[in-house]
C-alpha cells in the first residue's frame, strides 16, 4: 500500500512539474516574440516590447524636436527639417538575428533560473543632411544674433553714434555639438558656439559712406577729397574728375609766389596776397603771376605755374590762360590731362584752367607738411621754399571769411585755412585745411551740376556746409559740432548786416552771388 502511495505521489509530482515546465515554456515562447530583457536599440531600452512598440518608441525618441541653446533663447528644431532619417527596420532585423542566434534550451534554462542574458545593444543607424542642418543653425543665428554695430551718423544731429559690441554664432563650430545631440535619444539640448565681438573700429570708410549718403541730396556731381593729416588716410569720391580750377587754383599761386620771392615780402606783394586770398581778386592773382614770371607777363607766370604743378605730380592741374584774359596765339589755350582725357566727360571743365579735388587736396597736404619741415614741397624745391613760407600761406588763407563753405560746417573758434571758388555758374567749390581739436585734415569739396545753366547757392551751399560738418564730426567724434550750419550762416549774416529775411511768397528765383570766383 505504501509503495502504491509513493508511486502515485511520484507521478503526481511529475505531472505537476511537467505542467509547470509546459506553462513556463509557453510563457517563454510568448516572450520570444518580444525584445528580451537587456535589449536596446540606438540607446533606447526596448526590453519587453514587440517590434511595433519598439518602432514607435524609437520614432518618438528620435523624431521629437531637439533644441539649440542661444544666449537669447532656446530654439527647437524638427529632425525631419535637417534631413534626419533612421533605419529602424535594419535595427529591428539585427535584433531579430541576435534573438534567433540564441539556443532555445539555453535561453529557456536561463529563463527558468531567472538568470539575465547578456545585454544586446544595437547601434544607431541614421543619417542627416549637413547642409540643411547648417541652414537651420544659420536661420537661428540670423534671427537671434546681435552683430556688432559700427559707429554711425545720426542724420538729424549730424554726429556719430558710438559703435556697439555684439555676439555672432559660429555655425561651423556649432555643428559637431548639435550633430552629437541629434544622434542621441535623450538630453537633446545643444549649446551653440556664440562669440562676443567688439564694435568695429571707427574707420575712415564710415566717413566716406556718410559723405556719399549726403551727396544723394545733390542732383549733380559731387567731387570730394579728404585727407587725415595725422595718418595719411584718404577719402576720394569722384576725386579724379576734371573740374574748372576756379579761384581754388590761387592756392598754387601763393606757393609759386613764395618760391619766386624771399621773406620778408614787400608790402605791395603782401597786399596782393591778401586781396587774392580774402577778396578773391583775379586782378591781384594776375599781378602775382607777374612775380612768378619775374616780368610783367601773366601768361609766362601761368606757364611756370603749370610746369611747377606737373613737377609736383599734380598732373591734372594747369593754368593755360590767366584770369579774365583772352586767348593768345603764342600760348596754349588748354592742356591735355589724364582727367580731361576721359571719354564722355560730363563736367565740362573750363578749358583754360582745370584741376581735380585730389590734386588740390594733395597740394594742401604738401603745404601743411612743408610748414612742419617735411613733405614733397621741400623735397622738390629744397632751396626755393621754406617752412616759414608754407606757414605764411596757411596763415594767409585763414583770413578768408568770404567763401563760407567749409567754415560753416565747423565751430566758429576752429581755424580753417581755405580758398573757395565759383564763377563758371555751374560749379561751386572750397578747398582747405581744418585745424580741429581732434586732428588736422584736408577737405576739398566741389559741387557741379551740368544739367543747369546756373547753380543756385541757396541749393548748393547748405549741402557743402553739411558735408563739411560730417567731416568735422568724424575727426571730432567725442566733441562734435551739433549746430545746424544754416543757423550758423544766418547768425554770421546778421552779424555782418547781410542777412535778408526770407520772403514767404517769393516772386523770383534767388540770385547767385557773383563777386569772386
Amino acid at each position: 500500500m505504501l509503495r502504491s502511495i509513493q508511486r502515485l505521489l511520484f507521478w503526481l509530482l511529475f505531472l505537476i512539474g511537467l505542467l509547470f515546465l509546459l506553462y513556463q515554456a509557453f510563457i517563454y515562447l510568448q516572450l520570444r516574440t518580444l525584445m528580451p530583457t537587456g535589449y536596446s536599440l540606438a540607446g533606447v531600452d526596448v526590453s519587453g516590447l514587440n517590434e511595433d512598440e519598439a518602432r514607435a518608441l524609437l520614432t518618438e525618441q528620435y523624431f521629437a524636436p531637439f533644441f539649440v541653446q542661444h544666449p537669447e533663447e532656446q530654439v527647437s528644431i524638427n529632425p525631419a527639417d535637417v534631413g534626419f532619417v533612421i533605419d529602424i527596420d535594419g535595427m529591428l532585423a539585427r535584433a531579430r538575428e541576435e534573438k534567433e542566434a540564441q539556443d532555445f534550451l539555453v535561453g529557456f534554462g536561463s529563463f527558468l533560473l531567472n538568470r539575465p542574458i547578456e545585454p544586446v545593444q544595437i547601434e544607431l543607424r541614421a543619417s542627416h543632411d549637413t547642409d540643411l542642418l547648417s541652414a537651420q543653425l544659420q536661420l537661428v543665428a540670423d534671427i537671434l544674433d546681435t552683430p556688432p554695430e559700427p559707429a554711425k551718423l545720426a542724420p538729424a544731429e549730424g554726429e556719430y553714434e558710438a559703435g556697439k559690441s555684439g555676439y555672432v554664432t559660429d555655425v561651423q563650430a556649432s555643428l559637431p555639438v548639435v550633430e552629437q545631440i541629434l544622434y542621441q535619444p535623450t538630453e537633446r539640448v545643444a549649446p551653440l558656439v556664440v562669440n562676443e565681438e567688439a564694435a568695429p573700429e571707427f574707420g575712415i570708410e564710415l566717413l566716406a559712406a556718410n559723405l556719399e549718403q549726403e551727396l544723394k541730396a545733390f542732383n549733380g556731381i559731387g567731387s570730394i577729397f579728404i585727407m587725415d593729416l595725422q595718418t595719411g588716410e584718404e577719402v576720394s569720391i569722384n576725386g579724379d574728375v576734371a573740374l574748372s580750377g576756379l579761384s581754388i587754383l590761387k592756392i598754387g599761386i601763393f606757393i609759386e609766389t613764395f618760391r619766386a620771392l624771399d621773406l620778408p615780402i614787400s608790402e605791395e606783394v603782401e597786399q596782393l596776397m591778401f586781396e587774392t586770398a580774402v577778396l578773391s581778386s583775379n586782378y591781384g592773382a594776375n599781378l602775382l603771376l607777374h612775380e612768378i614770371a619775374g616780368s610783367n607777363n601773366t601768361y609766362e607766370g601761368a606757364s611756370l605755374y603749370t610746369e611747377s604743378m606737373q613737377r609736383l605730380g599734380l598732373v591734372n592741374t594747369f593754368m593755360a590762360i590767366p584770369y579774365d584774359a583772352p586767348i593768345v596765339s603764342t600760348r596754349p589755350s588748354t592742356y591735355q590731362t589724364p582727367a580731361n582725357s576721359v571719354p564722355n566727360l560730363i563736367t565740362f571743365p573750363d578749358p583754360s584752367r582745370q584741376t581735380t579735388a585730389e590734386d588740390m587736396g594733395v597740394l594742401l597736404s604738401m603745404i601743411y607738411y612743408c610748414a612742419q619741415g617735411g613733405g614733397a614741397l621741400l623735397a622738390v624745391y629744397p632751396d626755393e621754399i621754406t617752412p616759414a613760407e608754407c606757414q605764411a600761406v596757411l596763415d594767409l588763407m585763414v583770413q578768408n571769411v568770404e567763401g563760407n563753405l567749409i567754415r560753416f560746417g565747423v565751430p566758429e573758434e576752429v581755424p580753417v585755412s581755405h580758398k573757395h571758388g565759383w564763377g563758371d555758374n555751374i560749379t561751386h567749390g572750397d578747398a582747405g585745411i581744418v585745424f580741429s581739436p581732434g586732428g588736422d585734415y584736408v577737405v576739398v569739396i566741389y559741387l557741379h551740376d551740368p544739367e543747369t545753366d546756373f547753380l543756385v547757392s541757396d541749393y548748393s551751399f547748405p549741402i557743402m556746409w553739411e558735408l563739411s560738418r560730417i567731416a568735422y564730426n568724424y575727426f571730432n567724434f567725442d566733441d562734435p559740432n551739433l549746430e545746424n550750419p544754416v543757423v550758423r550762416a544766418e547768425r554770421e549774416a546778421r552779424r555782418n548786416g547781410t542777412f535778408i529775411e526770407p520772403n514767404p511768397t517769393p516772386t523770383a528765383e534767388p540770385v547767385e552771388e557773383t563777386n569772386g570766383n
